[in-house]
């Protein structure tokens, strides 16, 4: 069993991945680290998991690296520049694994996300949070940059590159309710229905077909990027036409025709 992450299945296809150090507000240790790639890796395979909820026990949902307690993996200023440097590839690992998972993913806020707990949450493609929830972007508080495990990248297309330029080179916390004005989450929730909102909304995405869930979110991913409006169209038309052809989608136009 994990030490660090607790697993449940509330729905058939639903995955709850719980950050589960609640005495550490959920802060990322180096067991951690090896945990939440594997778990990541493992949902990725199974068939069954058709939408992830990812959230943290107790009052926080992260709130980033474990300075104080991060074990013998934790680099000083004193290493080799090339062990520092796999010491961030290996956290910044963990964003990447989180958007490669083909299953949508659906960051439950429940508190403080800070840090690498931030970084975790915008790797995510929806975010919920509650209303007690609080962002930041410690690192540049402590004399290192604002731009880690792929904060730059995402922050700045969902909210903007002057708000994400804002938060980032202040460090300031953001509240709940700003979060929610510049669009980093979706919607809001009561602390004590965050949960079941994230799950309800796993449900309703669990119960669509899954390649037609997993080529919109891949769309999503690639056309934020695109060259132009052409070539996303291409990419668009491509799914459409893998997707139309399953017996899956078939039945259910049968279905929603009769």
């Amino acid at each position: 069993m994990p030490e660090t992450l607790a697993v449940e299945n509330p729905h058939p296809g639903v995955t709850v991945l719980r950050l589960n150090r609640p005495q550490r507000l959920n802060a990322i240790n180096e067991t951690m680290v090896a945990e939440l790639g594997h778990a990541c890796a493992q949902l990725s395979r199974d068939p069954s998991v058709h939408a992830v909820v990812l959230t943290g026990a107790g009052r926080g949902f992260c709130s980033g690296i474990d300075m104080r307690d991060f074990g013998p993996g934790m680099l000083t200023a004193d290493d080799p520049a090339i062990d520092r440097l796999r010491f961030q590839e290996a956290m910044a690992a963990l964003p990447q694994a989180i958007e490669a998972m083909p299953q949508p993913v659906i960051a439950a806020i429940n508190g403080p996300c800070v840090g690498g707990g931030f970084a975790l949450s915008l790797a995510a493609d929806i975010r919920i949070a509650s209303h007690t929830a609080t962002f930041g972007n410690a690192a540049i508080l402590l004399g290192l940059s604002g731009a880690e495990m792929g904060m730059s990248y995402h922050l700045p297309r969902i909210v903007g590159t002057s708000v994400a330029a804002d938060w980032m080179l202040t460090g300031r916390t953001v509240t709940a309710e700003e979060a929610d004005r510049r669009g980093l989450v979706s919607r809001l929730a009561e602390p004590d229905r965050l949960l079941d909102t994230a799950v309800e909304l796993a449900h309703e995405i669990a119960r669509l077909a899954p390649l037609g869930v997993q080529m919109t979110k891949r769309a999503l991913q690639v056309n934020t990027d695109a060259a132009s409006l052409s070539a996303a169209i291409e990419l668009e038309n491509r799914n459409q036409v893998l997707t139309h052809a399953t017996d899956e989608a078939a039945g259910r136009r049968r279905k929603w025709e009769g």
